[in-house]
């Protein structure tokens, strides 16, 4: 047992090494430092599917027979295609030993991987979900995942990223408000305009009505003098 664990850690150190040197496009992996046999990956959703801009988080469980004997494949962050904490059900996991090829390195399972995600055939594990519901999760798998200490011991570079996007997304929301809350120019000239005014239209109307009194106290006095003289 011991030489097949040993041909097992071998083995998972030279595809480490492979995979660092030809990464797999859309997925990061990372062997747990204190035990090879558990893998961690990281999937960002790729351009045009229900996944963009999400980052969905799962780890790989090797075996000691590894490689003649497939990987048990888990999803961690929910993502509107794989149930989470579940054995998913894949021709590149333990769930099919005779399709397994042992052949096949790391790098073929999260290819083998990333390809199902982005399909919609059935399968044990995966539920049946809309695009709207999958790109809802894509949005709250940023901050779900932060909360995940594996995932942040794994991957401080992803980690930064997300954050730097949250605020980056915090930001326009607090832009967006602050532009609904500000009246349009013309209400607010308009408003101004009002405030200075309305002082002034006070004058003018009491000197008018000034005005108007004087010219009347002048016709009734021309009125009388004019009768006195007759």
């Amino acid at each position: 047992m011991n030489r097949k664990a040993n041909s097992a850690t071998a083995i998972l150190k030279q595809d480490y090494l492979r995979l660092k040197k030809d990464p797999v496009p859309y997925v990061l992996a990372e062997p747990v430092p204190s035990n090879i046999l558990e893998w961690h990956y990281v999937v960002k959703g790729p351009e045009g599917t229900p996944y963009e801009g999400g980052f969905y988080h799962g780890k790989l469980i090797f075996p000691g027979e590894f490689p003649f004997q497939p990987p048990s494949i888990y999803m961690r962050t929910p993502n509107g295609r794989f149930k989470v904490n579940t054995k998913l059900c894949l021709s590149i996991s333990d769930f099919h030993p005779d399709t397994w090829n042992p052949a096949w390195s790391v790098s073929t399972i999260l290819i083998g991987l990333l390809s199902f995600m982005v399909e919609k055939s059935p399968t044990l594990g995966s539920i049946n979900t809309t695009d709207y519901e999958k790109k809802q999760l894509a949005v709250q798998s940023l901050a779900y995942n932060l909360k995940d200490k594996m995932f942040c011991e794994l991957f401080p570079e992803t980690v930064e990223v997300i954050r730097a996007e949250l605020e980056r997304r915090k930001e326009l929301e607090k832009q967006a408000r602050n532009h609904c809350n500000i009246p349009n120019g013309s209400s607010l000239l308009q408003n101004h305009f009002q405030t200075d005014q309305s002082p002034l239209n006070r004058v003018l109307t009491n000197l008018v009505v000034i005005i108007g009194f004087a010219a009347f106290v002048y016709i009734v006095k021309h009125v009388l003098t004019s009768i006195a003289m007759e």
